[in-house]
């Protein structure tokens, strides 16, 4: 269950929401945009600091009234950036009016500045992609004028959208970048604002004694500058560390200081902010009524506010308290109201929190059938929700476990299409429970292997990054990363080979003596002879790709790579789960092995990367980590020759020995690397699989299913059949084709 909580501000950006020039209309930087970021506990949320509709209401009456100059573009810019945290949409309206005034009176600091607004009103909106597109738009202009203020700022709103895609490296390499120019500047707003940024990732990764060394640096910088926002910024930021620790009395002291300041302010907005924080506490302690008293303050402050992303926020959080009370009803039914704001709001983020809050209630009220016999002992009350869309509860342990299924679902659909990984994790975490209730045991492993690997990729780059501080200098600890490399990659072996067992048969002792086997391997084999260093490099080309593996081995570190032209292949047995209940488990097993083996033998013959196996299914990509420019055609021959190694093997065996295969098919780019630390895995992510993927869930018995991209690549050299436009799930209608 995932709660919102609006602190982790990021701190405020050192410029100032007016630009000016002068009469030739050459620029002077004395302020530049003022930015407030903020954070919810599942998110970083960029939004600029609200000035109030009265506010907006003064812009849009001087709007008809300004020439086409540097004034109106100035204007436009800041309803943009008063739009952003509130209305998006209207947002980058007026931010995109303000770009073309600025291109047609050819004033390149006013096209940065509107461009850098026009990033966080699409960072608010979820839309990273085209945050980062104009932030490094504003970035590059920055550069070129040789502002370094300007390139400071958008340095520091990068890495907030990569900080809210949890790519925390990438994240405090623009941070620390942003910061080394604030210090060469001597600008101290900018270097107290950069350290509370600096901060909010060490929090986010669960480094408090480093957070809270950033907060209280920027806190002191703050309060000799005199900078009230600052100081209850830094304020509700430590009361958050101190809440992660179970320091509750120091997060509520800290909260309330900052409630304190921002009174002093009269800023509303995060007045109501910081309240609903205060209630976050409270719930956590199990103290329902206070936390609901201060819910409720919150909810009532944003709607005079007007103000519906904390209207959302805030009823997701009242749901919560509900649910902890097992009133599932009322839980649900703020729930939908919170999504209903998110839909409208086009709040992709907070949409798939709503949706996997949605999905943990209808688990919960399944877990409480099953501790009462049969029979659910929840509250039930009638809703005093004034938002309350039309909610529809479903009966019977089944019909919930489905409804719960697929609020997860559509929450992972959303997760993927805007790659940010925190719900995502526990998307796959809820279905795993929810798979393994219903008794799909098959898909809750997957779930579950998917949660474990994302779970492992959101800290691995920074774990890896603390490995190498550690100091391998010589030769000899070379050899140790060496060797813990062998140990986590046999660990790895065995483990996936218990899972397997564990999912489909009874043999569960069976695999703990194979894991125990391996660990006694492992041990004995750890000396640092030429002997074990020859075995170890033969294992690990075994798991990764040698160019990969060398780059491991050399530096104690990779670094993901984009590819732009790759094929990937999806393999997915029919019928597994009935053919695996009439086997047996070590037929099972042996099957499985056989095929995989051979479907090995078949990529290594076309050049082809085997990524994965994900239970019964086949992950594997061509062009890559070498470029291969007829990565399409040799994909093609290694389906052919799989499809007919199984159909012969069908053929002989039979349906009670042996599957029938199915095969997907898409062309694109992909990101390819290293997830985890203690168990080293090479995937790859994008798109392209996720298409490869429908693809193949759209396939047939025996068939080869290719999607529109990759029939582009291959219609001269491969008989494809047309099968017109299928609605694939997440994708919409496709082209799609049989290869014969």
């Amino acid at each position: 269950m995932l709660f919102f909580q609006s602190v982790d501000d990021f701190s405020e950006s050192y410029v100032s929401d007016k630009i000016i020039t002068t009469k030739d209309n050459k620029m002077k930087f004395a302020k530049s945009l003022l930015l407030v970021i903020y954070c919810s506990l599942i998110t970083i949320h960029c939004s600029a600091q609200l000035h109030g509709q009265a506010r907006i209401d003064s812009l849009l009456k001087e709007l008809p009234k300004q020439k086409e100059d540097t004034n109106k573009v100035n204007l436009l810019n800041n309803l943009s950036l008063d739009y952003s945290s509130i209305d998006p949409d209207e947002g980058i309206k007026y931010g995109k009016q303000g770009v073309a005034l600025a291109h047609k009176i050819n004033w390149k600091k006013g096209l940065e500045a509107v461009n850098s607004t026009l990033g966080s009103n699409y960072q608010t909106k979820t839309d990273y992609s085209e945050a980062l597109k104009y932030h490094f738009k504003a970035l590059k202009m920055a550069e070129e004028m040789g502002d370094k203020t300007g390139v400071a700022r958008n340095s520091s709103n990068i890495g907030i959208v990569y900080c809210r895609q949890s790519k925390y490296s990438t994240a405090l390499e623009y941070f620390f970048s942003a910061l080394r120019m604030a210090e060469d500047l001597g600008d101290r707003k900018g270097i107290a604002a950069t350290s509370g940024n600096i901060g909010v990732v060490y929090k986010t990764q669960g480094d408090y004694p480093k957070a809270l060394e950033y907060y209280f640096k920027s806190l002191k910088m703050n309060e000799e500058l005199g900078r009230k926002s600052g100081i209850a910024t830094n304020n509700g930021n430590i009361g958050r560390v101190y809440q992660d620790q179970g320091d509750y009395p120091k997060a509520l002291e800290y909260f309330f200081k900052s409630l304190e300041v921002y009174e002093e302010l009269g800023d509303k907005k995060h007045i109501a902010t910081v309240t609903g924080n205060i209630g976050v506490v409270y719930k956590i302690q199990s103290d329902y009524p206070k936390a609901l008293e201060f819910f409720l303050k919150a909810l009532k402050m944003n709607e005079e506010l007007g103000n519906r992303r904390g209207i959302a926020t805030n009823t997701g959080n009242i749901g919560m308290v509900y649910q902890e009370q097992r009133d599932y009803t009322q839980a649900i039914d703020y729930y939908q109201s919170s999504l209903k704001l998110n839909e409208e709001l086009g709040q992709r983020y907070f949409m798939a929190i709503d949706l996997s809050n949605i999905g943990s209630a209808y688990l919960a009220i399944v877990e409480d059938i099953d501790l009462n016999g049969g029979r659910a002992t929840v509250v039930s009350s009638l809703s005093e929700n004034k938002y309350r869309p039309a909610v529809s509860i479903p009966t019977g342990r089944t019909a919930l476990i489905t409804a719960a299924i697929d609020y997860m679902e559509r929450g992972l659909e959303i997760c993927q299409k805007i790659e940010t990984l925190d719900i995502l994790q526990d998307c796959y975490e809820g279905l795993a429970k929810a798979y393994k209730l219903k008794g799909d045991y098959k898909k809750s492993l997957e779930a579950s292997d998917n949660y474990h690997a994302i779970k492992d990729s959101v800290f691995s780059q920074e774990n890896k990054e603390e490995i190498l501080k550690m100091g391998m200098k010589n030769d000899y600890e070379r050899q140790r990363l060496t060797d813990s490399l062998k140990v986590a990659e046999k660990q790895k072996i065995a483990a996936i080979n218990l899972k397997k067992q564990k999912s489909y048969t009874y043999m569960g002792m069976a695999g703990i003596l194979l894991l125990a086997g391996f660990s006694f391997f492992i041990v004995k084999e750890r000396g640092k002879s030429e002997t074990a260093r020859k075995q170890s490099d033969e294992l690990l080309l075994n798991i990764l790709p040698e160019e990969v593996a060398s780059e491991l081995k050399t530096t104690g570190t990779t670094t993901a790579k984009h590819y732009d032209n790759v094929t990937v292949l999806f393999t997915d047995f029919v019928n597994f789960t009935q053919a695996s209940e009439s086997m047996g488990a070590q037929n099972l097993i042996d099957e499985l092995h056989t095929c995989f083996k051979k479907f090995d033998e078949i990529s290594d013959k076309y050049g082809i990367e085997k990524i994965k196996t994900i239970g019964d299914a086949y992950l594997a990509v061509a062009g890559l980590p070498t470029a291969d420019p007829n990565h399409a055609e040799n994909i093609m021959k290694a389906a052919r020759e799989i499809t007919t190694f199984m159909e012969d093997r069908l053929s002989k065996m039979g349906t009670e020995r042996t599957f029938a295969v199915r095969i997907g098919i898409h062309s694109g780019s992909v990101v390819a690397g290293i997830v985890g630390v203690k168990k080293f895995a090479y995937d790859i992510w994008g798109d392209t699989v996720n298409t490869a993927a429908r693809m193949e869930q759209n396939s047939e018995a025996g068939k080869i299913n290719i999607s529109q991209t990759t029939y582009e690549l291959v219609k001269d050299k491969f008989d494809c059949e047309y099968r017109g436009e299928v609605d694939a799930k997440g994708k919409g209608m496709m082209k799609m084709y049989y290869v014969g």
